[in-house]
């Protein structure tokens, strides 16, 4: 489950670098962005390394 979280972290942090640069998608892009942040600082909360 915690790796799950890590490439669904990665997955979403390498869609909003594309949208970012490739399309302007607004909101949508940002909220891709939290997202992955979040489930980064949640993996590093509970202890395991990224």
């Amino acid at each position: 489950m915690g790796s799950l979280l890590y490439i669904i972290a990665v997955i979403l942090l390498i869609g909003w670098v594309l949208g970012f640069f490739v399309y302007s998608a607004g909101g949508l892009i940002h909220i891709l962005l939290v997202i992955a942040v979040i489930a980064v600082l949640f993996r590093l909360i509970s202890g395991r390394p990224v």
